[in-house]
């Protein structure tokens, strides 16, 4: 099992691969057979390819992650509740997520699931 210093730095690599727009970091994060799903309720992608191919759209939208408090970590678990700061269709907007990572005993994120829906999003 990962240890909570192992899980808190992978969420800092993961809003640092926003920072620098590096969905090949972001995507390197995760296992061979990882899940994302992003809104939860969003069909999943599944894999490497699909996940780096997330992972491209999403920072082409100039999305960047601001934790908003402290990462929260419980047996192979994390969650963490962020604002994502990016441009959609033209606007400015920041979306209010609390994300979750699931983790293998390699320390690599199995799965992603991202928690928001209209009311969190602010132009």
């Amino acid at each position: 099992m990962p240890t909570p210093e192992q899980m808190q730095a992978a969420v800092h690599a993961y809003v640092e691969a926003f920072e620098k727009q590096d969905p090949a970091m972001a995507a390197a994060l995760f296992a061979d057979n990882a899940v994302v799903e992003d809104p939860i309720g969003s069909p999943p992608k599944v894999g490497q390819a699909a996940i780096l191919e997330f992972y491209t759209q999403s920072m082409a939208t100039g999305a960047r992650l601001h934790l908003t408090g402290p990462i929260r970590v419980a047996a192979a678990h994390a969650a963490f509740a962020m604002q994502v700061r990016l441009n959609w269709d033209g606007k400015d907007m920041a979306i209010d997520v609390i994300d979750t990572f699931a983790f293998d005993d390699a320390g690599k994120v199995t799965l992603m699931q991202a928690y928001f829906g209209p009311g969190n999003m602010h132009a």
